[in-house]
């Protein structure tokens, strides 16, 4: 057998030539494929165009793969590609460039700025968007700006920053901020959602507000009803920082400040108080108190206090976080640790103190992503003390007498009070009774989420995201044995601690199946789908001891007499949510959500309710057929329509309590029985929202200028409300709960920014406005009213509006009294009240309505600017159109036994009729401090609330720190505005039906801040 072995030569020579020059071609083209298969290292710097500066942050995205890194501080980076890859370069704030590799190993980038920002991707409902592309009501937040508020609480953040969203907050250390979007929905509950990283929290408090890269407020339903029973109010996205390839960095911020009341009531002094309690004794025809009497023994000359001098002192702000971020493409990382406190501005130990963490890790392996969360918070408040519940500690200091002192050695305690025979005064020491007695509130929160994402074919992601937030919590009351005047004396018997524990935990269960497709490049779906799983459990347990002898340990084991109890409850959901985008040819979009929604809190025949959403927008701009001017770069119409719900009821309110053993008279003898405890509604069910909203965009001269105006109607139903019973039914209270009300609210909202970053001196404004008309359509079964503190609801009326009497001047004689409409215990001296209803007497029927309380209007202004290393910003908010019940000035002019506004020096006497302030007297027998115009101001106002200047601080050739920054910051520097109050910014209360009164708010304080950024 002969075995032939061809060489290469002996197959050149065998082989024909077409076949050979075919070998050849293929030879070459692997060789050159394998030449651009081979990666290098292209290294570069990423700047901004305009700035000449380093861009740091860039994202640097191998196109059609997820490989990617992020450019430095120094705008540096460094990836491996290959000659034929395309390197996309992009950035927020920047139009995205694409560059091919091919034969270069340095390739540095210089980026346009794109100032209308229109392609930032904005997160929605579980998921994300282009904020061009959105065709629901979502305003998003320039964080950047709103983050120059020195604040605890997240919402706080929101102030003026989005067009229909009221914010109230106080100047207490760590108290709550009350937020509205678009008016008052519900009788119950009106506080929006909040998402932060995806997980739902129903309270942002204690979370570090420094940590947020971003905030979306979804106010309509077309954009929040893929959030169903939980959207109503609306609802604030807020995303926290992420870890970013790229190399290891460290950020550290640190801020100093102080607090200070600058706004004080003119209230009287010594001899002005002892004058006007002094004519309110003699005109009730009582004898001159001795403490008052410059002719008895018992008078006090030695004892003027101020007490807002005494109370108000410097109080001290603080905050230092420490941001450690890196990581690669499989797996990134961004840890924070952030530490704040605020001391009181009062002379009592009323602090609040934070420490949280925060740690977020993402990465990505080919199809596979993956991530996690881990938040913990510590918070310790001391809580400023009530004697009696709904007592304001701001109140009592305005009421507080002068001619009792702050300290006494020989009261139990060491602090002044008063007493009975000598001053006749019930008055509270508000600075002893905080720091005599011991109230704390501690906080600990822990959040964790993990989620994974796999992409099983091109476009179709399967998502699994599970989340647990707990919140721990422990309140300790301590009243101990002491003597603040006669009134205000805890005896031995008296002294209580009071001690609440509890937890609250609530786990989510995600699974989410999104698939995006584009169709003949013009056709662009994306349709999500998802299960979501929720259970929520509660408990609190509660202990009571009472009496503490002198000296005794404040704990619950030596007290005389003890109490406890405890409760708990467990609540389950389960939801269904689909969701459909569509687009086509980036001209038309559509937008449908639908949600299904299933409740432990409701009766199996009522525990289920859907809820949808459909929206659309017309990018008129992009149309061929239509040729618009040079300077109007950007026409979009949108509009949607949608129903939402609001569950916010308490657990097993739809079952009926009855006592089994409950006895009653049969025949002279005790019969054992059964009644009801309570009555609920079997039927009770969602409350329910409809909102129709339309808009118009508008970019102008290269989207510099981008403008919106949107109109909005939202029609909330079955609303949930008390509906009174007959006493027969024996059920206390003798109401029963039920879907019996509807409000509305509709308005007008605005919203224009400009940026000019094309010249060394950049700068930009923003204005946002927003109009509210608020109406109640039903009220219960038979409408009848609801009553607050000076207000009344109506059906036809908007919600808590004032309530109160017309005054008409002063009598000036008893003859005048005599010929007016009969007004009980009236006389010369006191007021004279209209006789609205002309049937001759003054009664309760002569009130009228006053004003509305809701805001007709809100708006804010922000400026930023910058030049070289230098940068400057302010920010003006307020609102208007509504009218405020001053609760704390009728306190100061009652005439009583309590401190009084210096404008009741002015009082009526038979010598001084050219007076609008009655006549003191004690007991009050007119009324004259009753409900009325007298104490109604306008609620306008318009408030500088930040404003702060910086300097970035050259470094030449220090490479440790790549940038620092010291800042200059001023809060609520000044307001102008007519009302009388400490602040017309107030939040007494809970915002709903008696919105409008002010019965001592904390006053918001001046806050003057240092603060220095550095970037390791």
């Amino acid at each position: 057998m002969i075995t032939t072995k061809l060489t290469f030569f002996n197959y050149k020579l065998q082989c024909p030539l077409k076949e050979w020059l075919v070998a050849l071609v293929i030879m070459f083209l692997s060789i050159n494929s394998l030449s651009a298969q081979q990666k290098k290292v292209i290294e570069g710097i990423v700047s901004s165009q305009s700035m000449q500066s380093p861009l740091p942050g860039v994202n640097i995205l191998i196109k059609g793969t997820s490989q990617g890194v992020v450019a430095n501080f120094d705008g540096e980076y460094s990836i491996s590609a290959s000659v034929n890859d395309v390197l996309v370069f992009s950035y927020i704030g920047f139009k995205t460039k694409e560059i091919t590799v091919g034969n270069q190993s340095q390739i540095n980038v210089s980026l346009e700025e794109d100032s209308t920002s229109l392609d930032e991707v904005v997160v929605v409902g579980y998921g994300t968007q282009r904020k061009s592309d959105l065709t629901g009501s979502v305003s998003v937040v320039d964080i950047g700006e709103a983050k120059k508020t020195v604040t605890y609480d997240m919402a706080k953040l929101l102030q003026g920053q989005a067009a229909g969203v009221t914010v109230q907050s106080s100047g207490e250390p760590g108290s709550f901020v009350n937020v509205k979007i678009r008016g008052i929905n519900s009788f119950s509950n009106n506080n929006p959602l909040y998402v932060i990283d995806g997980m739902i929290v129903d309270n942002p408090y204690d979370f570090a507000p420094g940590d947020i890269e971003s905030m979306q407020v979804l106010k309509d339903a077309s954009a929040a009803a893929i959030y169903g029973v939980r959207g109503a109010n609306g609802v604030v996205i807020i995303t926290t920082k992420k870890g970013k390839i790229g190399k290891f960095e460290v950020n550290l911020k640190s801020l100093y400040g102080v607090q200070n009341v600058v706004k004080k009531w003119s209230v009287t002094d010594r001899v002005g108080y002892q004058n006007i309690t002094t004519a309110a004794e003699l005109n009730a025809g009582l004898s001159i108190a001795p403490g008052n009497d410059p002719n008895s023994p018992s008078y006090i000359k030695n004892v003027d206090t101020n007490w807002q001098d005494a109370a108000f002192n410097t109080g001290y702000i603080e905050n230092h976080a420490l941001t450690v971020s890196g990581g690669a493409e499989s797996l990134g990382y961004n840890m924070n640790v952030d530490y704040f406190k605020n001391s009181s501005y009062m002379d009592s130990p009323q602090d609040y103190e934070r420490i949280s963490t925060n740690i977020n890790l993402n990465g990505n392996k080919g199809k596979f992503k993956y991530g996690a969360k881990i938040g913990y918070t510590q918070s310790d408040k001391q809580i400023f003390s009530e004697y009696l519940a709904g007592e304001s500690p701001i109140s009592d200091l305005l009421g507080a007498i002068p001619t009792m002192p702050v300290y006494d050695a020989n009261r139990l305690g060491g602090y002044g009070g008063t007493d009975n025979l000598t001053q006749r005064a019930i008055s509270m020491n508000v600075i002893g009774f905080n720091n005599v007695n011991e109230n704390t509130g501690k906080r600990n929160r822990f959040i964790g989420d993990i989620w994974a994402e796999f992409e099983i074919i091109k476009g179709l992601k399967y998502k699994l995201d599970a989340s647990f937030d707990r919140l721990d919590w422990k309140n300790r009351t301590f009243f101990p044995e002491s003597n603040l005047g006669w009134y205000y004396l805890t005896t031995p018997e008296e002294a209580s601690l009071d001690i609440a524990t509890g937890s609250q935990s609530r786990t989510f269960l995600n699974n989410l199946l999104t698939y995006d497709t584009t169709l003949a490049d013009k056709h662009k779906i994306t349709v999500l789908v998802g299960i979501i799983d929720e259970r929520n459990d509660y408990y609190n347990h509660w202990s009571r001891g009472v009496g503490y002898p002198t000296g005794t340990i404040s704990h619950l084991e030596y007290a005389t007499d003890t109490s406890t109890g405890e409760n708990e409850n467990t609540v389950t959901s389960l939801s269904y949510l689909s969701r459909l985008n569509y687009s086509f040819d980036d001209r038309y979009l559509v937008t449908v959500n639908f949600r299904q929604d299933k409740t432990s809190l409701f009766s199996e025949i009522n525990n289920k309710a859907n809820f949808y959403s459909f929206s659309g927008a017309w990018k008129i701009s992009n149309e061929s057929f239509i040729t618009l001017p040079k300077w109007l770069n950007t026409v979009k119409l949108r509009g949607g329509y949608g129903e939402l719900g609001n569950n916010t009821i308490p657990p097993y309110f739809f079952a009926t309590t009855t006592n089994q053993f409950a006895g009653y008279d049969f025949n002279n003898q005790l019969a054992p029985g059964t009644t009801v405890v309570s009555s609920l509604d079997p039927n009770v069910h969602w409350e329910k929202t409809k909102t129709t909203n339309v808009a118009l965009e508008l970019g102008l001269f290269d989207n510099d200028l981008q403008f919106t105006s949107e109109y909005y109607i939202k029609k909330s139903t079955d609303l949930l409300i008390g509906v009174p019973l007959p006493y027969s039914s024996g059920a206390f209270p003798a109401s029963i709960t039920t879907n019996a009300g509807a409000v509305q609210n509709k308005g007008l909202e605005f919203t224009a920014s400009y940026n000019n970053s094309h010249k060394e001196f950049k700068y930009s404004i923003s204005a946002n406005l927003g109009t509210l008309k608020n109406e109640v359509l039903q009220i219960g079964i038979n409408g009848n009213p609801i009553y607050g503190a000076a207000s009344k609801t109506e059906v036809g009326r908007s919600i808590g509006e004032i309530f109160a009497y017309e005054t008409d001047g002063i009598f000036q004689s008893d003859a005048e009294v005599a010929a007016s409409p009969t007004q009980v215990g009236a006389a010369a001296g006191d007021i004279k009240f209209k006789d609205i209803n002309d049937d001759g007497q003054i009664t309760d029927l002569d009130r009228t309505y006053q004003g509305v309380t809701i805001p007709k209007y809100s708006y804010g202004f922000n400026f930023s600017s910058n030049y070289k290393n230098w940068d400057f910003s302010f920010f003006f908010q307020g609102s208007g159109g509504n009218k405020v019940f001053n609760g704390m000035y009728r306190n100061l002019m009652i005439g009583q036994y309590v401190n009084h506004s210096t404008d009741e020096l002015n009082y009526w006497t038979p010598s001084n009729t050219n007076t609008n302030v009655p006549r003191p007297i004690i007991g009050d027998p007119n009324a004259n401090s009753r409900d009325s115009n007298r104490f109604i101001e306008n609620g306008d106002y318009i408030k500088l609330q930040n404003m702060e200047i910086g300097y970035n601080i050259p470094l030449g050739d220090i490479k440790l720190v790549q940038n620092a920054r010291v800042y200059l910051n001023g809060q609520n520097l000044f307001t102008i505005t007519k009302y009388r109050g400490y602040d017309a910014d107030f939040n007494y209360n809970d915002g709903l039906f008696s919105r409008g009164y002010d019965g001592g708010s904390f006053p918001n304080p001046i806050t003057i801040s240092l603060g220095v950024l550095v970037d390791f």
